[in-house]
């Protein structure tokens, strides 16, 4: 293990760890994770490692974990220079660099498939894709115009488990629907409306996609009348809507234990 140790911030190798803009990784179609939890889980998979900057302790730690993975530099510095390079005190002692897994084709994600539309908050987009992943869903289908699910703060709320997803990006929602649908899928708008089917209700499908809308405007007319069936978690009196994130769950678990495989 050939470290290569860091004493100029303002060396242009690791300028990479000081961009927090998305417009700074679709160009090269890259990440950066932090957090030895993240990274570490991240080094388990087969996505390719461009670099790793982290202190020397960090190293030592996971030497071995480290030794089955081909990167292409591995930085070391103190973690207060570390403070220098990000802009900002960090509580960890690692980050890495690496490139985003390909896109899974459509005909290729699988029988379970989470989409969501127009999903704004960064935070919501690595939640419900730790959830996804830990109960089993196949994929995960996200809009381009919005936070990518490896993006520095979807990964760290994700934990690195979106790695375990298909993953597919999508422009045109009417043409993703369109041929979901011709490949068997049956799409379900989660959707508080009189029309909605309540959860409990649902006779889930085989190929199944569910799809959730914006946080605070929901799906629209136009996407659910795409939609094949209208579904919504039964709730309380006076009780309008749950977080996003935390329906998505609900109702992929409910979607995942239906009995169907």
């Amino acid at each position: 293990m050939i470290l290569t140790p860091v004493d100029n911030i303002e060396s242009e190798a690791i300028q990479i760890y000081n961009r927090f803009r998305e417009n700074a990784f679709r160009a090269d179609n890259s990440f950066v994770a932090d957090s030895p939890k993240v990274v570490n889980l991240l080094l388990e998979s087969n996505l390719k490692i461009k670099s790793i900057l982290a202190t020397q302790e960090y190293y030592d730690t996971h030497r071995s974990l480290l030794s089955h993975k081909e990167i292409d530099f591995l930085f070391v510095a103190p973690k207060t220079l570390m403070h220098s390079i990000v802009g900002h005190k960090i509580h960890h002692n690692v980050m890495m660099h690496g490139i985003r897994p390909e896109e899974t084709a459509l005909s290729d994600l699988g029988n379970h498939i989470m989409m969501l539309d127009e999903i704004s908050s960064t935070q919501n987009i690595g939640s419900i894709a730790r959830s996804a992943a830990a109960i089993g869903v196949d994929s995960y289908i996200v809009p381009f115009h919005g936070p990518h699910p490896y993006s520095r703060r979807a990964l760290r709320v994700s934990m690195g488990y979106v790695s375990k997803l298909n993953l597919h990006v999508y422009s045109d929602m009417v043409q993703t629907l369109s041929l979901l649908k011709a490949e068997g899928y049956h799409i379900f708008g989660a959707e508080v409306t009189p029309q909605a089917l309540p959860l409990s209700e649902v006779d889930v499908p085989k190929k199944w996609v569910l799809l959730m809308g914006h946080e605070t405007t929901g799906l629209s007319q136009e996407i659910l009348d795409l939609c094949d069936t209208a579904v919504q978690i039964e709730m309380a009196e006076g009780i309008k809507s749950f977080n996003v994130g935390v329906a998505a769950s609900i109702m992929m678990y409910r979607f995942k234990h239906s009995g169907v495989t």
